[in-house]
């Protein structure tokens, strides 16, 4: 049975990605809550698995810290062994371990978003607690604000869009999130931007002016 501690229990966000013509970029808020406590106004919900490569992570904080360090581990040893990695590699390896502990009735209750680029160009999967794996040519998004975030997405979204004005439109999206849901929201947000050149995290100064225009 699993055990059920504080950290378990962290919850409630809106995480989002998108794919645009020269890589992709993830987003999350950085509110945390227990209930009705809020819990964290920093969490970090954004994590880098490889130098191209990074994961948003939504629902338990405890299975997701454990999912990542996990992942990390086996994508250094992929590389050890095939010198390159990919995207979807390490998206079949993350939903095959939650498929095997779905099957053992302790599954890990989380929403994961994988981006990266590789050989293959910009990739972007989404996965669910069940180890669902869904490959993604446009955007995702998962998390309690996503249902508010996902309608400006869909008003804003264009298939050439560059990683630029994926940040302006992922950014807006989340502060709208943060509005309106209860659960999302933080001192900032955690994004990370992956292209070619590998990835870079965007800095607070840059959010910060982005927010107010």
């Amino acid at each position: 049975m699993k055990v059920i501690s504080t950290e378990n229990m962290k919850t409630g966000t809106t995480t989002v990605a998108m794919v645009c013509k020269d890589g992709v970029v993830l987003a999350a808020d950085q509110k945390s809550t227990m209930g009705n406590l809020v819990a964290s106004k920093k969490a970090k919900k954004v994590h880098q698995i490889t130098d191209n490569m990074a994961m948003t992570i939504a629902g338990s904080v405890g299975d997701a810290q454990a999912l990542i360090r996990l992942l990390k581990a086996e994508m250094r040893l992929y590389e050890l062994q095939e010198k390159t990695t990919t995207t979807k590699a390490a998206a079949t390896l993350l939903s095959n371990m939650l498929r095997g502990a779905y099957k053992s009735f302790v599954p890990e209750m989380v929403q994961l978003l994988l981006g990266g680029y590789d050989s293959r160009g910009a990739q972007l999967f989404s996965l669910d607690a069940a180890g669902g794996l869904q490959e993604e040519d446009e955007y995702t998004f998962s998390g309690s604000g996503s249902v508010i975030a996902v309608g400006v997405l869909e008003d804003g979204y264009k298939t050439s869009m560059t990683t630029d004005e994926g940040l302006e439109l992922l950014i807006r999206a989340i502060k709208a999130a943060r509005e309106r849901d209860v659960f999302s929201g933080g001192k900032l947000m955690d994004i990370a931007i992956i292209t070619k050149k590998g990835l870079e995290w965007v800095a607070p100064e840059k959010i910060k002016k982005l927010l107010t225009c």
